[in-house]
């Protein structure tokens, strides 16, 4: 009986059923055509959200385009190279750390030399110098010392750092680093590597009061039996050319021949370039020694104008001279006590413990960012391939084709009357808006009044 009354019941639902619920709808060229972009763009989408997820920590994964992009030269030259800061760890023991101060450059006056430490000279063949700071801390200037062992010889150029506009004397003079000099040289001695264990070097002495010249002592000799001379030198950076000052030596030997009977061409003698006059700021001194074998001979203190022109005997009186000392210099002043440290120690372990916990938020949320935009596209483009399959739907029932770009009137009459009931429905709602809107602005008036 019951197996009666289920087959009864199946027969009048087929009976009930439409031979078209059955069909399946047959899609055409143009439909198939948007479902293959679609999932094309699909694929090509999630490469892209892979590939973020991938660049988020820089990897080794490249295309050929990317890795020849990379691998281009570029010259260095033209480049602003940033001076690489080292992070000090928060597990850092004690090391005794420096600290500095600026201190007077040419004090005392004519005492700046060359240091060269001979064993690392000699390996790297290069030597830096001390720089020395102009008066209003814009540029520095420092001697480099270059070794040539094919000849046991020397030569030097000095150089010119822009210093920061911004800061105090003393991070200025700290953040100087060769790296920001200028390519060319101010001053630069002779180069020849022809003649063996010859010494030439440059030493800055000191800048003018306003900082626009700058004194400097070229000396020449041999390592095999002293020095030979030193000249004095200016340098004018408003003009950009230098002076050699050979008339103070001319001077000095044209004196003592003509007043004291002493041919100085047959006596090892020299100067010692001391600094800029402190009444005459435009004209420079130094003293003169003249060598016999025991105790050197005082030959005066002299002055010449920076332009190599009116020398003349200053002074026989060694306290008699006053000159000015301009330039700044950065010494060592001490070292940071270990409490400091310790301090510093804890600090640094509390900010990477926040800063390790704020990153991995921030990767998280940056992950998380990434998904939602991968999938709100992926949701987009699915909804704008289903409105389109509507239309072609809707172009077959009323029998239109969809295969070419013929899309019949009546389908397009169709399509204007939803747009139409569209943005009917739109400015409904969009009325309605505005009248709560205004509502509530009456309300808020009331409750002002």
């Amino acid at each position: 009986m019951y197996k009666r009354i289920f087959l009864l019941s199946f027969i009048i639902l087929l009976n009930s059923l439409n031979a078209d619920a059955f069909s399946f709808k047959k899609k055409d060229a143009r439909e198939r055509e948007a479902e293959y972009i679609l999932n094309v763009l699909k694929q090509e989408e999630k490469e892209r959200y892979e590939r973020k997820k991938l660049d988020y920590k820089p990897s080794g994964y490249m295309t050929v385009e990317e890795y020849e992009a990379l691998s281009t030269y570029k010259d260095k030259s033209q480049q602003n190279i940033e001076i690489p800061k080292v992070q000090k760890g928060s597990d850092m023991k004690y090391v005794p750390q420096p600290t500095y101060k600026i201190v007077r450059y040419n004090d005392p006056p004519g005492s700046p030399e060359l240091n060269i430490p001979p064993k690392q000279f000699y390996k790297t063949r290069q030597y830096n110098g001390q720089g020395i700071a102009s008066p209003d801390f814009s540029i520095m200037v420092y001697p480099v010392v270059y070794y040539y062992p094919n000849s046991a010889s020397t030569a030097s150029d000095l150089f010119v750092i822009n210093l920061e506009q911004s800061g105090t004397p003393l991070s200025k003079l700290k953040k100087a680093h060769v790296t920001k000099r200028d390519h060319e040289p101010i001053l630069s001695t002779e180069k020849s590597i022809n003649d063996e264990y010859v010494f030439r070097t440059l030493t800055p002495v000191d800048f003018s009061p306003d900082g626009k010249k700058l004194l400097v002592k070229e000396k020449l000799g041999s390592s095999q039996d002293g020095i030979w001379k030193t000249n004095a030198i200016i340098y004018d950076f408003e003009t950009k050319t230098s002076y050699d000052l050979l008339e103070l030596r001319d001077a000095i030997i044209y004196y003592w021949e003509e007043y004291r009977g002493l041919n100085l061409d047959y006596t090892r003698w020299d100067i010692y370039p001391l600094g800029f006059l402190k009444n005459e700021p435009d004209r420079i001194a130094a003293y003169a020694y003249a060598y016999t074998g025991g105790k050197p001979v005082f030959l005066g203190i002299w002055s010449v104008d920076c332009h190599g022109e009116q020398s003349r005997l200053y002074s026989f009186d060694l306290d008699t001279i006053e000159l000015s000392v301009n330039g700044f210099k950065l010494v060592q002043d001490g070292v940071v006590k270990p409490v400091i440290l310790e301090k510093e120690e804890k600090a640094l372990k509390e900010t990477e413990k926040m800063q390790a916990k704020a990153a991995k938020e921030k990767e998280k949320a940056d992950f998380k960012q990434m998904e939602t935009e991968y999938k709100e596209k992926i949701k987009q483009m699915e909804a704008e391939f289903k409105e389109q399959s509507k239309d072609y739907t809707k172009q077959q029932n009323i029998g239109g084709t969809t295969s070419f770009n013929e899309a019949p009137d009546k389908f397009r009459e169709v399509k204007i009357n939803e747009l139409t009931k569209e943005i009917e429905k739109g400015q409904k709602e969009l009325e309605k808006e505005l009248k709560y809107i205004e509502k509530l602005n009456k309300e808020l008036q009331k409750v002002n009044n």
